[in-house]
């Protein structure tokens, strides 16, 4: 999972390209990246860690130009490390640079094709150089020495025609102009805004509305599944339809965990689909368990705050803050290791004891992936002196690996693979446990906007959209995202250096 911005100004962007990944930090801590250009030239800094870590004032100085692109890391397909932070860039046609979020399930058949037939050179794993690779040939193949906006939808059909999976783009063609286009599918999420100045019209694309909001830009709309989007050097905006089979089937992961609640996707405002998660979740308590003795509903920090809310509105019973997150310990189910994810869960939360004493608690969280978390906070709620600890999900159980862009965990270590809820109940220690149904986080989102017919919703039930993926590919999935390779990879992996990636005024290291 990864963040994207692009921005097309009148004045410098550096800033504000800086105040967007902020803005989307949730989305991504592993790496951070700026592109910007000016005149032709291309400035980049890039590197491992937080936006804060990797940009300084000297950096920032020398980001000139009045348009540029920007990312946020979360590795899901490649390795990690500082040549794999983004954006990308290949100098042939014209410098291109782009960010990518999603990942590409057919990136072995592709890069397999870049290397014989369209005899371009890569340098890394990762499935978001394969997508600039395929990209950039397209565009190259047009045999055009300036790009018109028809050159670039035309490379984007071809992007369609050959790429499968999950893809939001943002990029940059060097003194030509800002380029995004989406998957067919939709799967990721891309919108874009604009900004009357006294110079003009400033336009911006990003991953989440919310960048838009503090960012002073007012949202146009979301970009429709397979189209693309071009502002020009003098400004002009183009937008195009390229592919000719489209459907809008968004990621309903996106309203489950990562997306800020401020954000609308898609038209759907993901506070209130979570508001409908934590009703709906409620009704179906009610209906299995009418006489339930809960006392207290406790969110389990942050992103289930606002379901709990609606769900303790509904049972009529009291919310309370049990929990004490410190926010600078990354996401548990991400982080390699079982001692690793114990360890930090601990670090992560404390309970406030009053709130559990005596009492019989509901403890609810937006998901449970591998039940470490859940496992630890129960014993940690029973360590504070509660009578009875329920488990609530608002989602239904994860079950299936992701394939489009979440590092979600192999399948063998999904707690709910091949289980029942009551046993995942047993394993991580709950009294009881209740999971939201499929159907209900469905409608959750498709109240929000009846012309979303239906989510991506592989997780849950294993029904990948792109109908490619098959038992061969989950088992490569299984190889490379399980613990003992993600212990390997991290083993074998350079250290990291202190310094960013530099900039050049007229090249891109």
């Amino acid at each position: 999972m990864c963040g994207v911005v692009g921005i097309s100004g009148t004045s410098d962007v550096n800033l504000r390209l800086y105040d967007a990944l902020t803005m989307l930090q949730h989305r991504g801590q592993d790496a951070a990246g700026i592109v910007t250009e000016a005149n032709g030239e291309l400035h980049q800094c890039k590197g491992e860690g937080l936006v804060r870590d990797v940009f300084r004032r000297s950096h920032m100085v020398r980001l000139i130009g009045d348009v540029g692109i920007g990312h946020v890391r979360y590795p899901t397909a490649g390795s990690s490390g500082p040549a794999l932070a983004q954006p990308l860039y290949v100098n042939s046609p014209y410098g291109i640079c782009m960010a990518h979020n999603g990942n590409l399930t057919n990136a072995d058949e592709l890069r397999e094709h870049i290397f014989r037939a369209d005899l371009r050179h890569l340098n890394t794993d990762s499935d978001s150089e394969v997508l600039l690779n395929v990209f950039a040939h397209e565009l190259q193949s047009r045999g055009k020495l300036e790009p018109t906006s028809s050159d670039i939808f035309a490379a984007v059909e071809h992007v369609h025609n050959r790429c499968r999976g999950a893809y939001a783009v943002v990029g940059l063609i060097a003194n030509y102009g800002m380029f995004a286009f989406r998957d067919p599918r939709g799967i990721r999420p891309l919108c874009f805004g604009v900004r009357d100045t006294e110079s003009g019209k400033e336009y911006a694309v990003v991953s989440e509305s919310v960048v838009l909001d503090s960012l002073g830009f007012d949202l146009i709309r979301d970009l429709a599944p397979g189209e693309a989007l071009f502002v020009d050097k003098t400004g002009e905006i183009h937008l195009q339809q390229c592919a000719t089979d489209y459907e809008l089937v968004p990621c309903i992961f996106e309203h489950v965990y990562f997306a800020r609640p401020d954000s609308l996707m898609d038209n759907i405002s993901v506070y209130k689909c979570r508001l409908r998660m934590g009703e709906k979740l409620a009704e179906k308590l009610l209906r299995t368990r009418p006489n339930h003795d809960i006392d207290v509903v406790i969110p389990i920090p942050d992103t289930s705050r606002v379901s709990a809310q609606a769900l303790a509105e509904k049972l009529g019973v009291k919310l309370r803050e049990g929990f004490m997150k410190n926010r600078y310990i990354g996401r548990t189910f991400i982080m390699p290791g079982q001692t690793e994810r114990k360890k930090s869960v601990r670090q992560k939360l404390n309970a406030v004891k009053l709130e559990f004493a005596g009492k019989n608690v509901l403890l609810i969280d937006d998901s449970i992936v591998r039940g470490t978390t859940s496992q630890e906070i129960i014993q940690m709620a029973r360590d504070a002196g509660a009578n009875n600890v329920y488990m609530a999900s608002a989602a239904p159980g994860v079950r299936y690996p992701n394939v489009y862009g979440i590092d979600m965990p192999s399948a063998n270590e999904l707690i709910a693979h091949g289980r029942s809820d009551d046993e995942v109940g047993e394993i991580i220690g709950a009294d009881w446990i209740i999971y939201q149904d499929l159907d209900d986080l469905i409608a959750s989102g498709t109240e929000g906007n009846q012309e979303v017919k239906r989510f991506e919703c592989s997780v849950f039930d294993g029904n990948y959209i792109t109908g490619d993926v098959d038992t061969t590919y989950l088992d490569r999935i299984e190889r490379l995202r399980n613990d003992a390779a993600k212990q390997k990879a991290n083993a074998d992996a350079e250290p990291v250096k202190g310094e960013v990636i530099g900039i050049h005024n007229n090249s891109v290291t």
